[in-house]
């Protein structure tokens, strides 16, 4: 029996076509939103050859969208490395079996899940500036990866302890079974399988990481979306910038969510076929007689 059939019934005739009645009007008024837009946008003259012109040549790219596409990865690539880390940490804390840690970790986690993630930004922006720790020209590009790290941190920490959470109760009595300690039960056999169960749910906040550099431009972090508002200001094409912009920001985040599903498939098949031929020595009942 495939695992479909166990959480819920097949559809019947009934339940397919009021699918597809409802697939049917949502595209439909999907359609007539964005031809509505398009018409009024042609009749501002935003959708004019004059408008897109300035995005065909170089001057476009090289002075306001690549450096802002690397400001923008910049900060991302070190918010995401930062929010694992700290993610990882916070989120064993709170599994560990002393409840001193436990209760440290979880307000961490809590303060910083409560906080907006702009107002964390402004906050070290206004703060390091005042006791002069680092360089004005560094200034924004600290603060809008601290406040990205302690707020995604704390999610990814919640994502870790609710991998591990649901588990098996057999994958830990098996492992302490075998001698190992509660620590090393978590880092050897939990976390490593909650870490793949949980990798969709990573990688979409990784993608919201991506997206929330873009606050950056309220304390002037010189990100793509601010280097993109400018240009549109300087060309009087303010919307056919953001749509670019926009689309740049599709695709990346299209890109990292598909290599992310390949790696899941991957990943979950290793770990699949790895989990059979070594039932005995992980499962606890799962064996089979041959």
């Amino acid at each position: 029996m495939s695992a479909q059939n166990v959480l819920f019934d097949a559809l019947g005739p009934r339940g397919r076509r009021r699918i597809l009645v409802g697939n049917v009007v949502a595209a439909v008024a999907v359609t007539g939103i964005a031809v509505w837009v398009l018409m009024r946008l042609a009749d501002k003259g935003q959708l004019t050859g004059a408008m897109w012109q300035p995005f065909l040549t170089g001057r476009v790219w090289g002075d306001y969208i690549v450096p802002g596409l690397t400001s923008t990865l910049k900060a991302a690539g070190l918010a995401i490395v930062g929010s694992l880390v700290l993610g990882l940490l916070l989120g064993l804390g709170r599994l560990a079996p002393l409840a001193v840690v436990r209760a440290v970790s979880g307000t961490v986690v809590e303060f910083f899940r409560a906080i907006p993630v702009l107002l964390m930004m402004i906050f070290f922006w206004l703060g390091l500036a005042r006791v002069e720790a680092i360089p004005r020209d560094q200034l924004p590009l600290v603060a809008v990866v601290l406040a990205l790290v302690l707020y995604n941190g704390s999610v990814v920490a919640e994502l870790v302890r609710s991998g591990v959470h649901g588990l098996p109760r057999g994958q830990r009595e098996a492992a302490l079974a075998t001698g190992l300690t509660h620590g090393q039960s978590l880092r050897s056999v939990e976390v490593p399988q909650a870490l793949i169960a949980m990798l969709p749910s990573v990688i979409s906040q990784l993608v919201v990481i991506l997206k929330d550099t873009a606050l950056g431009y309220i304390i002037t972090y010189p990100e793509m979306l601010s280097n993109g508002r400018r240009l549109g200001v300087q060309d009087g094409n303010v919307v056919p910038a953001l749509i670019v912009i926009a689309v740049v920001f599709i695709v990346i985040n299209y890109t990292l969510t598909w290599v992310a599903g390949r790696l899941s498939r991957r990943l979950g098949s290793r770990t699949s076929g790895t989990t059979r031929a070594e039932a005995p020595a992980l499962i606890v009942g799962t064996a089979t007689t041959r």
